[in-house]
């Protein structure tokens, strides 16, 4: 089985998730696709990231009823910090029926030369990209000819997928929820339903 891995923290998870996730599912040949849930890094604060479980929880709710698309904690019970290359030959030992490619967004793949042993990712595993809108190029990447010596877009390996930009960010839904603003259109519905109950990404009430 083909299974694409799409890695994030999905705090929340949002619709925008939900439509790079079915594309990939329905487009790029893959079987299915698996959203990792990203754990705690605890060297960065915690103050707007939900607890790890709650977050794979949100990705239950939102993808329960497609098929093709899958919550994973498989990076829960591996050793942090959590590195790619580490996970994919943990998942190939665990699944040795399965080929395992990655999902990432355009903007990542620039930025890709920079992980841990992307040589050996690249040998062994293909990447489906979705497009995003660029951002302007900035005069130390100019300088450092950075892009040009890394340009992965005639790789082998790498293939494009023609998916719908969207534009949305987990951080715009969390400080719109702070500021009272309806936010229902932007998260499946039994997600939102949980956030609502829970009283979740809100301000804390003053002592």
């Amino acid at each position: 089985m083909k299974i694409g891995l799409y890695f994030g923290t999905f705090n929340p998870i949002h619709v925008g998730h939900l439509i790079v996730a079915n594309h990939m599912a329905e487009y790029s040949g893959l079987d299915q696709i698996w959203m990792v849930v990203t754990p705690h890094n605890p060297l960065k604060k915690k103050e707007t990231l939900l607890d790890d479980y709650q977050r794979l929880e949100l990705v239950f709710l939102a993808t329960e009823a497609y098929p093709k698309i899958k919550p994973s904690d498989i990076e829960f019970k591996l050793p942090q910090p959590n590195y790619t290359v580490n996970t994919l030959a943990h998942l190939v030992e665990k699944y040795p029926t399965h080929t395992f490619s990655l999902i990432m967004g355009e903007d990542n793949l620039k930025s890709f030369h920079k992980w841990k042993n992307y040589e050996v990712i690249l040998q062994n595993h293909a990447i489906y990209v979705y497009p995003r809108i660029d951002d302007k190029v900035t005069a130390d990447e100019v300088n450092s000819k950075e892009i040009e010596s890394h340009d992965f877009k005639n790789h082998s390996k790498i293939h494009f997928i023609d998916a719908p930009i969207v534009e949305l960010s987990a951080t715009f839904i969390r400080d719109a929820i702070k500021n009272k603003k309806n936010v229902q259109p932007l998260l499946p519905t039994k997600v939102w339903e949980y956030i609502d109950h829970n009283n979740l990404y809100k301000n804390k009430p003053k002592p």
